[in-house]
């Protein structure tokens, strides 16, 4: 399978998790979804903007995410 589909693939079973988690509520659900969106923008990132064959690109795109991602989560748990 070409990375792309595969990419894709993964996208649309992140995306059908999400729209699980979404009728749940509470602290739990909200750190899965936050979760979810992190692993989707990584599979963009490495997947479609090839980011995965630059030496060390990844971790400079991803690290400033999770950061943000965490910050939003301790707002929403406060």
């Amino acid at each position: 399978m070409e990375g792309l589909t595969r990419t894709w693939l993964l996208l649309v079973a992140l995306t059908a998790a999400t729209t699980t988690l979404a009728f749940f509520d509470g602290r739990v659900a909200a750190a899965l979804l936050l979760v979810l969106a992190f692993l989707k923008a990584r599979a963009i990132l490495s997947g479609f903007l090839h980011l995965k064959r630059a030496t060390g690109w990844i971790f400079v795109a991803t690290v400033p995410l999770g950061i943000w991602l965490t910050v939003l989560f301790g707002l929403y748990a406060i």
